[in-house]
């Protein structure tokens, strides 16, 4: 079935608003993550902090994620702010990953789609592509993005080069380690947030899909991705009922678990 007629049997647009409580819990999911990981470090306990580090990494995709498609219910300024803030935390210009996610929508899976050049390849291929996933994704976009693009990346590469340097510099190992884990979850980037969603897919089915209750606790309804393909305006927190409706409406839509 056509997404244009998926869409339409489908009321949705009523999901894109936010009660003052979804929008403090959008805006703030990875604060608590962030700071269990850093006071795990500062006290040296490292492999602790780790899974405190992964669920950071995790809620401030989704927050970022969110942030592309103008979710979050703040204003661009707002917006804007919080796309800068995880480009420093998150040790990736977030605006040349908006750029190219933007792109991954407009032609998911096509030779234009350089997000989602991993979806082709097998597990192992996706997870040694990270590095390159990375380099292309700036590279796209000082390439074909516009000017305010190319500046909002320079200014977050810049920033994340000074808080660098200021963190090795002053020799601030809860943070030094926070840097190094990083770096590592971008690197797997290519495995996580595209090859897990979309492997095995095309242009009938562009997206896989989680439906399992605690699966999708434990990942923050991260992969409910076919619904987000298919309503990419509705926020994250929205996302459940949104899979109630499709499965209501259309129980026979064709679904790819994403694990």
């Amino acid at each position: 079935m056509a997404t244009a007629d998926i869409t339409r049997k489908i009321a949705w647009k009523d999901l894109t608003r936010l009660s003052v409580r979804e929008m403090l819990i959008e805006n703030n999911i990875s604060i608590p993550w962030a700071l269990g990981s850093w006071v795990l470090a500062w006290y040296g306990y490292y492999l602790l902090a780790l899974p405190f580090s992964a669920l950071f990494f995790l809620t401030a995709l989704r927050q970022v994620h969110n942030g592309f498609h103008q979710s979050l219910g703040t204003n661009k300024q707002l917006t804007w702010f919080t796309l800068f803030f995880n480009s420093i935390l998150m040790m990736a210009s977030i605006h040349a990953v908006k750029f190219n996610h933007i792109r991954h929508h407009k032609y998911c899976l096509s030779e234009e789609d350089y997000e989602g050049k991993s979806a082709g390849m097998s597990a192992l291929g996706a997870i040694f592509y990270g590095p390159k996933h990375m380099w292309l994704i700036h590279r796209v976009t000082w390439q074909l993005g516009n000017r305010n693009y190319r500046r909002n990346m320079l200014l977050e590469l810049g920033a994340i080069v000074l808080f660098t340097g200021l963190v090795f510099y002053f020799q601030v190992h809860f943070l030094m380690y926070h840097i190094v884990v990083m770096i590592f979850g971008e690197l797997m980037m290519a495995f996580f947030a595209v090859w897990s969603v979309h492997h095995d897919c095309d242009h009938d089915t562009i997206a896989r899909t989680q439906r399992t209750g605690w699966k999708n606790a434990i990942t923050f309804s991260m992969f409910y991705h076919l619904e987000h393909h298919l309503f990419p305006a509705v926020p994250t927190i929205k996302l459940p009922e949104l899979c109630k409706r499709i499965d209501e409406a259309l129980p026979a839509l064709e679904k790819k678990k994403t694990f």
